[in-house]
């Protein structure tokens, strides 16, 4: 039995004043991934702060046409939120993706950017991870490693962060708020997540003491289409092998705005810059899909055992825009009503 403090929170100050000088202080918030972590020894938290209650759990509305999220805003409410299906589809089948309708009842926005890595070796406190243990290695590299990076990776780890929901908000162009001790400040969810690079221990630029308090997503675009893909080894209840979020807008046969994301790939939603670049301005054709997937991919690194991954994403992600750009009318809303 490992003893820890509990608190509640009534408000985003007091939470941020309760972690505020604890290194071993964590937010409670659905605790799906917290609470399994702590079952196993993995995280061993001084001080619970439960933020439940914290009122956080609106989606707003925005002058713009953009949504805002707060952080505890629960995943099922997120997936069936009628803005959402209609004008972020990406978002909404991500999160339908992730786990059980159990834990999308629980899970809320903020947990799910913070949830951590699935690699066995980070799981099992009886053997060595940089990521848990920093400096005791990295024995995925030469282990067991199927299911893990092949982009972005170092020596130090080959970790991927498992989120559906991270890959559509990056996809999105979202913005990560936070609230901290130095006051609140943004971070663009391409830019929330890190590299391993020599301190895989850090998997986002969070601060000490900094709470997320929401995600904002800017204005649909007039004509784009988004969507989300996810290939896994079971049906249902399985984290990606390869995931996909895009979102494409096609005019008269050509791509106006790509935007491409990756999970499973790396310790971060991967954003295809390369690819985008290849898209934007060409013809919407599949040749056009399959060189702009070989301009990302072509960085890959694949380890022992995962090299299945880099035609398996080629592949998903020339599927996805392929669908995209079949679907693509000019006269049509910028997404379609979502059923149901």
């Amino acid at each position: 039995m490992k003893p820890f403090g509990y608190v509640r929170v009534a408000g985003v100050d007091e939470a941020v004043r309760a972690a505020d000088g604890r290194p071993g202080a964590r937010f409670l918030g659905g605790g799906t991934n917290l609470v399994d972590l702590m079952k196993l020894g993995v995280e061993t938290p001084r001080l619970l702060i439960d933020v439940t209650r914290l009122p956080l759990d609106r989606i707003e509305e925005l002058p713009d046409g953009g949504l805002r999220i707060g952080a505890m805003v629960r995943n099922s409410d997120l997936a069936a939120a009628v803005p959402v299906r209609d004008r972020y589809p990406v978002l909404s089948q991500a999160l339908l993706a992730g786990a059980s309708g159990q834990l999308r009842n629980t899970a809320t926005t903020g947990g799910n950017l913070l949830q951590r890595t699935r690699c066995l070796y980070f799981q099992d406190t009886s053997k060595p991870c940089n990521k848990r243990a920093p400096g005791s290695g990295c024995p995925a590299r030469e282990g067991a490693h199927r299911d893990l990076a092949v982009l972005g990776h170092s020596e130090h780890c080959v970790a991927t962060q498992p989120s559906d929901m991270a890959v559509a908000l990056a996809a999105l162009d979202a913005t990560v708020h936070l609230h901290g001790p130095d006051g609140e400040r943004s971070v663009p969810a391409t830019d929330f997540h890190r590299l391993p690079g020599e301190q895989p221990e850090q998997d986002t630029v969070i601060r000490p003491g900094e709470l997320i308090t929401a995600v904002e997503l800017p204005p649909a675009s007039p004509g784009a289409r988004s969507r989300y893909r996810k290939a896994r080894d079971r049906a249902s209840f399985a984290f990606a092998l390869v995931s996909v979020g895009a979102v494409l807008e096609v005019r008269d046969g050509v791509v106006r705005r790509a935007s491409l994301a990756f999970g499973g790939l790396a310790h971060r939603p991967w954003r295809a810059r390369a690819a985008e670049e290849v898209l934007r301005g060409a013809p919407a054709t599949e040749e056009t899909f399959q060189r702009a997937a070989d301009a990302e991919l072509g960085a890959a690194q694949p380890l022992r055992d995962n090299g299945y991954k880099v035609p398996l994403a080629r592949n998903l992600a020339v599927g996805v825009l392929s669908d995209l750009a079949e679907s693509a009318d000019p006269a049509d809303p910028p997404n379609p009503p979502a059923a149901g």
